[in-house]
């Protein structure tokens, strides 16, 4: 479903001739064919789901804020801009993210799944946060969280 969400979004970028959403696109859909060709191997010939394509959009992300970080401590705007309107375009094909106090609830709800009582713990409660909540939450705020709540 996110994929036809994707290409819907292209072709309507290129018939507005929106040149900047075009790129982002673009570059969506190279990540994602990738993405695909690594997934043959281990059988699924159909392609990444739409739960690997939100990681990859995150990591996506991810990367463009690093790079603006750097490109604003190199005194480079006009590239930091260049990325902060890949990240919109990028954003758009999320699931609406979860705010801190949601992400803290879930937290919670994970750590009591998995029994988690130390730090020790800490992977078990991130890979069933992951497994639940791909594509809704930033994980490396939840990380973060998740390492304080197992702290205590």
């Amino acid at each position: 479903m996110l994929r036809e969400t994707i290409t819907e979004a292209m072709k309507t970028a290129m018939r507005a001739k929106d040149e900047q959403a075009l790129g982002a696109i673009r570059l969506i859909m190279a990540k994602m064919k990738d993405l695909d060709i690594a997934a043959r191997p281990k059988g699924n010939a159909d392609g990444i789901g739409d739960e690997e394509i939100c990681m990859m959009l995150q990591g996506m992300i991810k990367q463009r804020r690093e790079s603006v970080a750097l490109y604003e401590k190199g005194n480079r705007p006009d590239l930091a801009a260049q990325e902060s309107a890949e990240i919109a375009v990028i954003e758009r094909f999320l699931p609406k993210q979860m705010g801190e106090d949601e992400v803290k609830t879930a937290i919670d709800r994970a750590v009591a799944n998995t029994g988690a009582a130390s730090i020790k713990d800490m992977g078990k409660v991130m890979a069933e946060l992951k497994k639940t909540y791909a594509g809704q939450m930033d994980f490396a705020l939840a990380g973060g969280l998740v390492k304080a709540r197992l702290s205590t």
